[in-house]
């Protein structure tokens, strides 16, 4: 079976995801996709008409994000019309799964040339398709009796209660995710991968992290009120079914202490990313000089009522699948979608914490949710060239309890 060798990453700086406020809020999610793929052919000088496939991460497929945003950006981008593209969601972890799927397909010797990657405009009105909840229609209200699905907000809260974290623990992470994002921007560790992003009139839009708050200090983050007391009394129903109620459905005797607030949760952001794979005959070929290679991949599912705790087992299966161990593993990435999914997962599996998001993670510098499993795979593979180290092991959890995994290694 041939290695999926990993030839290129790229991707946007991350704009604040408000209408009208963040940077990239007023771009077509088709041109900021079209800005990295264009990047990637431009950086690696491939032949676009070679491209296989595009395989692409969007999880609000709806509006301007809707109709198979992968092609509609590569169109955007001038790749040739024989580049396909397919557009999935697995909610979060959709930037990881794109990628696991084009390395599949070359693995399986299907494809020799895939990219792989992700958008998502976080600033876009009406992203979620309508005003009602997520997960609330009617097909899904059937579910709920089987499977209750709460608030993410709710649910990190509900998990930290459960495993003993505290506020304290939180915010210390919370804190120390804008410390070493603000030393890796400040050193420059992003700017391999970085492109800028241009307005349709050519104008610059974007060239930096807009996200990031330096200046946090653990005072000012103690002095954050919880942000999810009220959503998890809010009635998503008729019959006054609330987020909390969902949670008590399967741990009636949980007394919730909420401690997530804005600066211990993953950012709301706009961003874009994309991954060359080729396979080695092909690299060898076209003169390609390979970064690393996909090592082992795997999914798992978890409890949804719980929804945020897949990381941990996805983690152990795509060791197995390996035959590696957490001391084989040089860097972590765990997406900091709350603060207690990275705290949970440093203790399970007793990592040493200076391995694990060492440039910091979503809480300081945002998570576009489509996007932010291929962002993560570049900044390991980043950092592991810039540390001369030779593995990294990318993770994030996804709504309906889920977690992609990867592994790889540097060349």
């Amino acid at each position: 079976m041939p290695d999926a060798l990993i030839i290129d990453a790229c991707r946007t700086p991350r704009g604040v995801g408000k209408a009208g406020k963040g940077a990239l809020s007023g771009i077509h999610p088709q041109q900021l996709g079209a800005t990295v793929l264009r990047a990637l052919a431009t950086r690696t000088g491939i032949d676009t008409a070679d491209v296989d496939d595009i395989v692409w991460g969007c999880s609000a497929q709806v509006a301007t994000q809707s109709g198979d945003l992968g092609r509609m950006s590569a169109l955007d981008a001038g790749y040739d019309v024989r580049a396909s593209a397919v557009t999935l969601d697995r909610f979060c972890g959709s930037g990881i799964t794109s990628v696991n799927m084009a390395a599949s397909s070359i693995m399986a010797g299907a494809e020799d040339l895939v990219i792989a990657g992700g958008c998502e405009m976080m600033s876009m009105e009406g992203r979620r398709g309508g005003s009602g909840p997520m997960m609330m229609d009617s097909g899904n209200l059937r579910l709920r009796a089987r499977h209750p699905q709460s608030h993410q907000g709710v649910c990190a809260d509900a998990i930290a209660t459960l495993e003993g974290i505290t506020r304290r623990d939180v915010d210390a992470l919370g804190l120390e995710s804008q410390k070493r994002a603000a030393h890796a921007i400040a050193n420059g560790h992003f700017d391999k991968s970085l492109v800028l992003v241009h307005r349709e009139d050519g104008s610059l839009a974007l060239d930096h992290e807009e996200y990031p708050r330096p200046q946090t200090t653990m005072e000012g983050l103690s002095a954050l009120k919880p942000a999810f007391p009220a959503i998890a009394d809010y009635a998503i129903d008729d019959k006054g079914t609330t987020y909390r109620g969902l949670i008590l459905q399967k741990y009636p005797d949980l007394n919730i202490d909420f401690m997530h607030h804005a600066g211990n949760s993953s950012g709301v952001v706009d961003g874009a990313a994309a991954i060359l794979l080729a396979s080695p005959a092909y690299a060898r070929a076209h003169g390609l000089k390979p970064r690393a290679r996909v090592v082992a991949m795997a999914n798992m599912g978890d409890s949804p009522t719980l929804m945020l705790n897949a990381p941990v087992p996805a983690t152990r299966k795509v060791l197995a699948k390996a035959g590696l161990t957490v001391d084989d593993i040089d860097l972590f990435e765990i997406n900091e979608a709350f603060a207690v999914v990275a705290e949970k997962y440093i203790r399970d599996l007793e990592l040493d914490r200076a391995k694990v998001n060492v440039n910091g993670g979503s809480i300081a510098l945002g998570h576009p949710i489509g996007a932010t499993g291929s962002i993560l795979i570049g900044t390991v593979l980043d950092e592991l060239e810039r540390r001369d180290l030779k593995r990294g092991l990318v993770t994030m959890c996804a709504a309906g309890g889920m977690a992609p995994a990867i592994i790889i290694e540097r060349i």
